[in-house]
């Protein structure tokens, strides 16, 4: 049981209150120890310093620490105290993140069948000096990508549903864990469905 909280995702604000990151509540409690964070109480906003958060009593079914004196509330936000920027990365192009960015889905027709019956479609084909990247892959239901063939979408008269782009990279789903509700009064929408890894 413990084990299992030690390891639940906490998400990280930085000095401005932006998500900077998703870390595990072991690591937050050692933060907030430390003095470069502070918890955040998703409820009323306020923030508590290790004296004041490990003086708390967790409620009726609230996940928590127990430790050998205490019981310990598992942080699920914290704000670093002095970082204040924003980290800025760049998604790698892989087969797992496109995946992702065209949300399993079949970018001429929408069909979202089985990851095993889509396949990644070249818009340029190789054969025609096409390249593996962001601009010029897409997701394609097997078919869509065996009508299109050896084609540009143009020539097979299909058409692409969104234009591909290198898709932005968010820190919070870099860490695995699934989001907590909580965290949606600090995460936009955007941050909210996207869960693209580095």
């Amino acid at each position: 049981m413990v084990a299992s909280v030690l390891t639940r995702p906490t998400l990280v604000l930085n000095r401005n209150w932006q998500p900077v990151s998703v870390t595990t509540v072991a690591r937050s409690l050692i933060m907030v120890w430390n003095s470069t964070a502070r918890v955040v109480d998703p409820a009323d906003y306020q923030l508590y310093e290790w004296s004041d958060w490990s003086a708390t009593t967790p409620e009726d079914g609230e996940a928590f620490v127990q430790t050998v004196h205490l019981k310990l509330r598992a942080p699920e936000v914290v704000c670093l105290t002095r970082y204040d920027r924003m980290p800025s990365h760049v998604v790698t192009f892989s087969r797992r993140n496109l995946f992702k960015r065209d949300m399993f889905t079949c970018q001429y027709c929408g069909a979202r069948p089985r990851r095993d019956e889509l396949t990644i479609d070249h818009i340029v084909p190789r054969a025609r000096g096409g390249h593996s990247c962001w601009e010029n892959c897409v997701l394609a239901c097997v078919a869509c990508n065996n009508r299109k063939a050896d084609r540009t979408p143009n020539e097979a008269s299909m058409r692409l549903r969104t234009k591909p782009v290198r898709p932005t990279w968010r820190r919070l789903y870099a860490s695995p864990g699934a989001p907590i509700n909580s965290w949606s009064r600090f995460i936009s929408e955007a941050y909210w469905n996207v869960e693209l890894k580095e």
